[in-house]
């Protein structure tokens, strides 16, 4: 917001609602729950999902250890999605999958819209002992139809947001 004169005023957009659309396709659409890796994420998108009690995990730091515990709402016997902004390593979403399915999940998935994967710590998913049936990340970053060429990861292309937004803006003064 600061990079711009007095004379722009941005719009903020998110891609949740391309997640939405996927969502609505899965066949146990009916047993999805929404799940927060942390209270950060569960601030950002919860009014995303204003009729769901969303499930929220919390990072407990132990030493040099991270555990992650389920701390609200119960993932038993549910398909959890799993939703942050961005991931880098990936070690707090897989902790958060090993405790969501320790509680009773039955399947998890997980979106975020910026998979930056240093060092292609992506593929810590692909023959991961923690499953996640859908990983749904954007093309945000350049590499990103890479990584869905394997699964679980699938790709949410922002192209079509981003066209609309722009041919719905009257750009003639």
């Amino acid at each position: 917001r600061f990079y711009f004169s007095d004379n722009v005023i941005p719009r903020l957009e998110s891609a949740v609602p391309l997640l939405m659309r996927e969502m609505k396709s899965l066949p146990d659409f009916k047993n999805v729950s929404i799940a927060f890796p942390d209270d950060g994420a569960c601030k950002r998108f919860h009014n995303f999902f204003p009729d769901e009690d969303p499930i929220t995990c919390v990072k407990i730091r132990d030493g040099n250890r991270r555990i992650v515990k389920v701390k609200d709402g119960n993932p038993a016997g549910r398909h959890v999605l799993i939703i942050d902004d961005l991931v880098q390593s990936g070690g707090t979403l897989k902790e958060c999958a090993k405790a969501l399915y320790e509680k009773g999940a039955i399947k998890v998935s997980a979106y975020v819209t910026h998979a930056v994967f240093p060092k292609e710590s992506w593929r810590k998913f692909v023959d991961s002992d923690v499953k996640f049936e859908n990983f749904w990340i954007t093309d945000s970053l350049p590499h990103a139809k890479m990584i869905c060429e394997h699964p679980p990861f699938r790709l949410l292309s922002l192209s079509e947001p981003i066209a609309d937004l722009l041919l719905g803006y009257d750009l003639m003064p």
